[in-house]
């Protein structure tokens, strides 16, 4: 071992309370890092099981070979199989079985009149199959439904809406259906598959209430019999199958289920949490880079004589990257540790609230391991460069001198390349978000915006520590004034401490201008769109519910109070050759109940073969008031519609509306409206027309009833939930940005010891000395906060303009004051408890010790 490392590790023995900070904040990035990556895997094994589970007793599934997908969704409609084929395929030699899957949305009523499920999780009815390996459930209690009317109910569902055997309830299809629970099942062990609920009924019942016509299914599933393999049985199974229909592997089924909720939610959920893991780990590199800038300054006598003893510079900069990579090996692997148990704590909580991890040991793949590790040593070590480098330049004669402290000022350089830096951004940002609309400019804008403040940080320190630190002469007096001159003292280093929470604060600053936008556009997409009264809605975020029943509009519209009650319905087809979704409805009643600016033609003559399209769609779509679109339909015919009516406004409305009575020949699945829109009469009062209204739909399985502001509300429902799960995570960088304040601090007063003893000596009490130290941990922490808010609120606006320019939508700015105040509020009370450790240190010093100390 040279003698460079044998003297890193020498000096790390001797000050381990240095880098501690800086242990934790690596430790804390890279748990988080492999934590995500270990639960990815982990739920990446959870669906493989859970879909595997499903179709373990399925060697084929024979469905419709194409499938009509619009933006946004992933696999896409299917037209159903003719049920009659089971008796040919059963024929097959090598058919040990076949049964007709039919599948659609039920959501069973609680017994406390309320939903189960549909925030999230999709709420499924369809036929208890009778063959037992087809059927991926197992009756737990009681027995198969035999008669109409009867079913069988995950107990997972029944659990959570208090109902039992024997019990009656509804389970809207939309249609209400009075139902009596006859038996309970299981799914693979589990109360049910994740918190998915399920509802089997009897073949009549699931092809009367599930299927547009009797005799249709979703799909076939087909046993082979022993000794044939999958691929084998596809292979005798084409041969008899009619044009248009195919046959796949069970395998491929559960495969093709797990990458659509892949692409869907793991790939979305996973990325946003390295997203945060990234934040983290730039937050966790400033707090690095600080600790070990201080270091190397308090070094310069030491380096200075190693040089001085015939140290070479790269042996000098080498002995402080091997304390940077002994930091960084130790706390990285404490990191991977940290992360795994991470992941076993998540996958204990998960079965609690109803989302079952698979049984066994968690899933850690390789990359899971090594990418965790290697982040954190490069971090660390990169972080450790700059500073290393300077101390190698240490020269042999600053030996003579008093030790060095990093006092320097903001240097001209530094001045003009942030302000070119920050021009560009806003070039880029304002060509991006207001000349021509590009994510890319937008967002490449965003990051140089973020290093401008980087880079202008020393330079804006000095001017924003004296204005935030005014009040302090006055409040605090001669405390204050000291605290304001310490945090005055070294603007790189303030800068540079700051620039942590600066990061922290400005993405959780983002994320609230962001949701309030997001909030402000529902508002305003509700107030110009929605001009009805009262609304009855499915829930607003999330794949589950049933929906609402057809005939609950005009259950509605019979009402004495009511002057328009309209239900909007969806359907897809290809227009042109692009799926697209279609609103189905009565158009003249639709323009009654909703603002769709200016319209060209007439919505009251579309009839059974025309079709109303907004000015923009028609725009991409090359269509014009009178010419043809081609619309081909899920049940496999096309037809040609003429655009009878063109419409300026598109956010409720949709894009394409078509009659109901154009649709019906064509519906392959449940008919069924996800929103009812109310107007009520001259001189009908809300609340008198809402209880009308909530009578009614009391009978078709009590939905919801809501005003505008009350819709729009929980029509923005979500955002408040991800502004949760989104601050949450933030948490973590604001606790390694607070770590770096208390490092910094900490080693800061190290520094000062023979001053903080002097001012001891000269009368100043511990409580004042403490209050000295809290209070530049404050104004640091203040500095941090108020150029996050700003930077933070910037970026916010960037994406909401952007995303406006992306998006056929309307987009809303708006600022949250009182959110953001909250913000400071909580930033400014983090660098007070940053500053609470290193404040109790300084006043337990010893005086005499102190003053001695060189």
């Amino acid at each position: 071992m040279n003698a460079s490392v044998r003297l890193s590790l020498a000096s790390l023995r001797a000050h381990r309370r240095r880098f501690a900070g800086t242990f934790l904040a690596v430790f804390l990035g890279v748990a988080f890092l492999a934590g995500t990556l270990v639960m990815g895997d982990t739920l990446r094994a959870s669906f493989d099981s859970l879909f595997g589970n499903a179709t373990s007793g399925t060697d084929a599934v024979v469905r419709s070979a194409d499938a009509i997908t619009t933006p946004g969704e992933a696999q896409g409609v299917r037209q159903p199989v003719d049920t009659a084929l089971v008796r040919k395929l059963e024929a097959v030699p090598g058919v040990a079985a076949a049964a007709p899957n039919i599948q659609g949305a039920g959501q069973l009523v609680g017994a406390n009149g309320k939903p189960i499920g549909g925030q999230g999780p999709p709420t499924v009815a369809g036929n208890w199959i009778t063959d037992p390996e087809l059927n991926p459930y197992r009756l737990a209690e009681g027995r198969a439904p035999r008669a109409s009317g009867e079913v069988v109910v995950n107990r997972g569902a029944a659990d959570k809406g208090g109902l039992h055997l024997g019990d009656t309830t509804t389970l809207r299809t939309p249609d209400p259906v009075r139902v009596t629970i006859v038996g309970l099942a299981t799914f693979g062990g589990e109360d049910g598959m994740a918190q998915v609920t399920f509802t089997g009924m009897t073949r009549s019942d699931a092809e009367k209430y599930l299927t547009a016509r009797p005799g249709e299914a979703a799909s076939i599933q087909v046993r082979a019999d022993p000794g044939v393999s999958q691929r084998d049985l596809v292979g005798r199974l084409m041969p008899v199958l009619p044009k248009g229909v195919e046959a796949i592997t069970g395998q491929e089924s559960a495969q093709e289920n797990t990458d659509a909720i892949s692409a869907r939610f793991l790939s979305v959920f996973t990325t946003l949490l390295l997203v945060f893991s990234g934040v983290a780990l730039l937050v966790a590199t400033f707090s690095i880079h600080n600790t070990f800038a201080i270091v190397v300054a308090q070094r310069t006598r030491e380096n200075a004589l190693l040089r001085a003893l015939g140290a070479a510079r790269r042996q000098v900069t080498a002995s402080t990257l091997v304390e940077a990579t002994a930091v960084a090996v130790t706390a990285s692997a404490a990191g991977l540790a940290g992360g795994i148990g991470i992941a076993a704590g998540l996958q204990a909580l998960f079965p609690a609230i109803g989302f079952p991890f698979p049984d066994g040991n968690l899933v850690i793949g390789t990359l899971s391991l090594l990418l965790p590790l290697a982040v954190g040593i490069v971090v660390c070590v990169a972080s450790a460069l700059m500073p290393a480098v300077r101390a190698g330049r240490t020269a042999p004669l600053a030996a003579l001198r008093e030790t060095s402290v990093d006092t320097s000022g903001a240097s001209r350089a530094r001045a003009v390349t942030g302000a070119g830096l920050l021009a560009l951004a806003v070039s880029l940002t304002l060509t991006g978000v207001l000349l021509s609309p590009s994510l890319w400019l937008a967002g490449g804008g965003a990051a140089l915006a973020l290093a401008a403040f980087v880079v202008l940080g020393s330079v804006a320190s000095t001017t924003a520590v004296r204005l935030l630190g005014a009040p302090l002469n006055r409040l605090r007096g001669v405390t204050g004034g000291l605290a304001r001159r310490n945090a005055l003292r070294s603007p790189k280093r303030t800068a540079a401490t700051a620039s942590a929470l600066m990061i922290g604060v400005a993405v959780v600053s983002l994320f609230t201008v962001f949701g309030a936008s997001l909030k402000a556009t529902m508002d305003q997409t509700v107030s110009r769109s929605f001009a009805g009264d009262v609304a009855v809605s499915t829930p607003s975020f999330g794949a589950g519910g049933s929906g609402l029943s057809p005939a609950l509009a005009p259950a509605i519209q019979r009402l004495p109070d009511v002057e328009t009650a309209v239900g909007l319905g969806r359907g897809v087809a290809e227009v042109d050759g692009r799926g697209r979704a279609l609103t189905v409805t009565d158009p003249a009643a639709l323009a009654r109940t909703f603002d769709l600016g200016e319209v060209q033609g007439d919505l009251r003559t579309l009839g059974t073969d025309g079709i109303a399209i907004t000015c923009k769609e028609a725009d991409r779509q090359d269509l014009t008031l009178g010419a043809t679109a081609r619309l081909t339909f899920t049940d496999g015919s096309t037809k040609p519609f003429t655009v009878r009516a063109l419409y300026g406004e598109s956010e409720l409305a949709g894009d394409y509306v078509i009659t109901r009575a154009a649709w019906a020949p064509h519906r392959t699945t449940q008919d069924a409206d996800t929103l009812v829109a109310v107007t009520f009469k001259d001189g009908v009062s809300t609340a008198d027309g809402r209880t009308a209204v909530e009578k009614v739909a009391a009978h078709y399985g009590n939905p919801d009833v809501q005003t505008r502001s009350e819709y729009a509300q929980s029509s923005a429902g979500g955002i408040d939930m991800m502004l949760t799960l989104v601050y949450a995570l933030l948490a973590l960088a604001v606790v390694i940005a607070l770590l770096g304040i208390a490092n910094t601090l900490t080693l800061a007063v190290h520094e000062r010891t023979r001053e903080l003893g002097l001012l001891r000596a000269v009368g100043q009490t511990r409580a004042q000395l403490r209050a000295m130290v809290r209070w530049e941990s404050v104004l640091v922490a203040a500095f941090g906060t108020a150029g996050g808010l700003g930077l933070g609120a910037f970026l916010g606006w960037v994406l909401v303009k952007a995303s406006d320019g992306a998006s056929d939508s309307a987009f809303a700015f708006a600022l949250p004051p009182a959110r953001l105040a909250v913000v400071a509020l909580v930033g400014l009370t983090a660098g007070a408890l940053a500053g609470l450790r290193p404040a109790r240190r300084a006043a337990r010093m010893d005086v005499l010790r102190a003053i001695a100390t060189e």
